[in-house]
């Protein structure tokens, strides 16, 4: 089978890489997108000065789960005080990241209700102005850094939107594991199911090839051995540096293949309940594993590879691995009753991640 792979993102990657930052801009200025804590973190600082001059504004702001209600004003401000910056360098996680990419691109009424009115799919949105974007992410898990895609919530309306566009790919992605050594325990843990996510979604998916399970398998076997180990030792940067490299596989994977049913269920249990994202999208990986199996010969081949033989044992040993890291894996954990719990995976069946999974039956729910 011929394995057709695309990435453009160019992967920066190395303690202290965050230096080679002005080198990277060539000469252009950047517009800063990043998180309000990064000041108080003295990461602020220490951006203001790896790019002096070449600076040319700083949007702090970014809250998690980016909101209509939130952007729209960021985003036509932006666009109306620095239409000209060629730049937008995003330094967190995922959100930040996300936030920057519907920053990168306007139509020439430079409107943020245009942009959602395309996403919504209530007229095309065309972009006819784009910024470049360089992605530094301070968590090891988002996988946003390597991807097109931006996720972006309207709360008011329950409502999850999809931004991708050819556009919106980042042309740089810096990871610079010391730019991790201030994440809290909590953010470290949540990130690093979230890229175990990833790459077990990568593999239990119909878009998969050759190249992304190589990848996906790697990503999933340093997460086993590393993630558990890096919660014991939040300092030490060569662990810091592993779960990077980790999470930048398994966003090159899921960059081809995109997520599937266990990020589907995610979205309503993060708009319902409020769970973090990392949480959202892992608890369920046992159940959904379970789902997979059996279903294609060679998915499981590649399965048994990320998670041990015989594969029978692996959605026990999977459960028994989140729940170690102190994370429940059952829907009634979270308050959500069995009938709701069967309510919600169909729906998340039928979604766009969702119809990615390999096992799309109404015997994946029995």
């Amino acid at each position: 089978m011929t394995a057709n792979y695309y990435n453009p993102v160019q992967s920066v990657y190395g303690a202290g890489g965050l230096l080679s930052l002005p080198k990277l801009l060539g000469g252009r200025r950047a517009a800063l997108v990043t998180f309000p804590e990064a000041r108080a973190l003295g990461l602020l600082a220490r951006l203001e000065e790896v790019l002096g001059a070449q600076l040319a504004c700083v949007i702090d702001q970014v809250q998690p789960n980016p909101d209509v209600a939130e952007l729209a004003r960021t985003y036509e401000d932006f666009w109306r005080a620095h239409a000209q910056v060629e730049v937008i360098v995003a330094v967190g996680g995922g959100s930040a990241i996300d936030t920057a990419k519907a920053l990168m691109v306007a139509d020439d009424s430079g409107q943020f209700g245009a942009l959602i009115a395309g996403l919504a799919g209530e007229r095309v949105f065309t972009p006819t102005r784009c910024k470049t974007l360089i992605a530094v992410p301070t968590t090891a898990g988002t996988g946003s850094e390597v991807t097109p895609w931006a996720t972006i919530w309207d709360r008011q309306r329950q409502k999850k939107y999809s931004l991708h566009l050819p556009q919106t790919w980042p042309s740089v992605a810096l990871i610079d594991p010391e730019l991790m050594l201030s994440l809290p325990p909590a953010v470290t843990l949540q990130s690093g199911l979230d890229a175990l996510s990833h790459a077990l979604e990568a593999i239990w998916n119909v878009n998969a090839n050759a190249v992304s399970d190589a990848l996906a398998v790697s990503a999933v076997n340093d997460i086993l051995s590393v993630l558990p180990r890096l919660m014991r030792d939040l300092d030490r940067v060569q662990l810091r540096g592993r779960m990077a490299l980790a999470a930048l596989k398994a966003g090159m994977a899921f960059s081809n293949t995109k997520t599937a049913l266990a990020h589907s269920i995610s979205y309503e249990m993060t708009l319902r309940y409020g769970l973090p994202h990392g949480i959202a999208c892992s608890f369920s990986l046992p159940m959904v594993l379970e789902r997979a199996m059996g279903r294609s010969a060679e998915r499981d081949a590649v399965l048994g590879q990320a998670l041990g033989l015989p594969l029978a044992e692996a959605p026990a040993r999977l459960a028994q691995f989140i729940e170690g890291l102190g994370v429940k894996t059952r829907f009634s954990d979270y308050g959500v009753g069995e009938q709701e719990a069967r309510q919600m995976v169909l729906q998340a069946q039928g979604g766009a991640r969702g119809r990615n999974f390999i096992g799309l039956t109404e015997e994946t729910l029995t």
